[in-house]
């Protein structure tokens, strides 16, 4: 297991000072913005000060933050020859921001989440907007996740409710990655996967303490993105926790970013989208071995060059890119298409197996409203149309087998 250290308790601001000290640290760079720095970045600072190390603080003042060039050089044009650790105090973008920017100039960074809200405190990579597209961008995991735990608890409960969603994405991933195994590629690990899953039992379990925002639910919850961040940085991608519900969430960002509209919490897109998600495992439920060999038959193997102009009318600027990435379905023979309907039918009694783990969607909606989230489009400020449309263009996102690439090839919902 990758060696991060991580502490959640009811000092955080001590147990960096002591981090600091042990580990023979004295100059900072601290990177906040205006709702994260009075909160919690300003106690750092201080607490920082007192030992006369040498901190620079940059806030952000916009009531927006975006992790797109604008920011990041905001905090590269602070960098200087002093060789500096980066503090990332915020949640998800404020982390992205001070994860890329300590990368590219060769320093270390700790994590202080000021939000439970998403599960890539630990990730290597950031996600970032550059050219107003959404792209994963090589980077490096903190050296320490310090969370402090009244400071979490206070967070706005949508905050909460998303890191909750993003816990609740992990029925789905998990069922993907296991189908995804089944048919189309070999990696998987058991051992992590149950890791994941046991981050999802702990939440679910717990969704009214988390509801409440009480200590323990927060405790529970923050360990338990920790856990699935730890996952994916050991698996060496985001497989064991992102599937489908994410590459929708990303298809709406980025619909969102290109429009120039508000941005929507990471984590409550996830939520809302595992909804989606689940209905399509719900209906594959449905669906016998007799008639699946039928539909399989009866679906002719999707036409490459009309995936490819449905690809770039869809994604428009990157979809030459897309193209790359889909190549290994695009590309697929009849031969080899064949093979993998073939795989479908053997197989098919541990598909079932796997889809059975699925919540339906009902349970989930009555999971998220009890969190405190959003369970329609429009509480996002989405609409119907928009979430469809990101159910049926996703899939061509990434190069991932899913529940909607099976889909696809049952007919479980059209225009897939």
């Amino acid at each position: 297991m990758t060696d991060i250290h991580f502490y959640l308790g009811e000092d955080g601001v001590s147990h960096l000072v002591h981090y600091c000290e042990t580990h023979h640290l004295d100059s900072f760079l601290l990177v906040a913005d205006q709702n994260t720095y009075p909160v919690l970045g300003q106690a750092v600072e201080t607490a920082l000060k007192a030992r006369h190390w040498d901190v620079k603080s940059i806030v952000f003042d916009s009531p927006e933050v975006i992790p797109d060039e604008a920011f990041i050089v905001q905090v590269l044009v602070e960098a200087d020859q002093t060789e500096r650790t980066y503090l990332a105090v915020g949640s998800g973008t404020i982390t992205d921001i001070t994860r890329f920017a300590s990368h590219r100039t060769r320093r270390p960074f700790i994590s202080l989440p000021t939000a439970p809200s998403v599960d890539g405190f630990t990730s290597p990579s950031a996600s970032l907007v550059i050219g107003r597209i959404k792209q994963t961008v090589m980077a490096q995991p903190p050296v320490a996740v310090i969370a402090d735990l009244p400071t979490l608890a206070a967070a706005p409960q949508a905050m909460i409710a998303a890191g909750f969603g993003d816990i609740l994405g992990k029925a789905i991933a998990l069922a993907d990655w296991q189908i995804s195994h089944l048919v189309w590629d070999g990696s998987f690990n058991l051992e992590i996967a149950a890791r994941v899953r046991k981050t999802l039992n702990v939440c679910t379990d717990a969704v009214g303490e988390i509801g409440h925002a009480s200590p323990d639910g927060i405790q529970k919850l923050m360990f338990s993105l920790f856990d699935s961040g730890m996952s994916m940085l050991d698996f060496g991608n985001s497989r064991p926790a992102a599937g489908a519900e994410h590459y929708m969430s990303h298809f709406l960002e980025m619909k969102l970013i290109t429009e120039g509209r508000h941005a929507v919490l990471h984590g409550a897109k996830v939520g809302l989208c595992s909804v989606y998600a689940a209905e399509l495992y719900a209906r594959l439920r449905a669906l016998d071995r007799e008639t699946t060999a039928v539909r399989l038959q009866a679906t002719p193997q999707p036409d490459r060059l009309a995936d490819i102009q449905r690809i770039h009318a869809v994604y428009g600027s990157i979809g030459d890119k897309l193209v790359v990435e889909q190549a290994p379905y695009l590309n697929m023979s009849p031969k080899a298409y064949a093979h993998l309907q073939q795989h479908i039918l053997e197989r098919w009694d541990a598909i079932q197996s796997v889809a059975a783990e699925v919540p339906t969607p009902q349970q989930l909606i009555h999971l998220l409203r009890q969190a405190g989230g959003a369970t329609t489009p429009a509480e996002l400020g989405l609409s119907d149309e928009e979430v469809e449309q990101a159910v049926l263009h996703s899939h061509m996102f990434r190069n991932r087998f899913t529940i909607c690439k099976l889909g696809r090839m049952l007919r479980l919902k059209e225009g897939l």
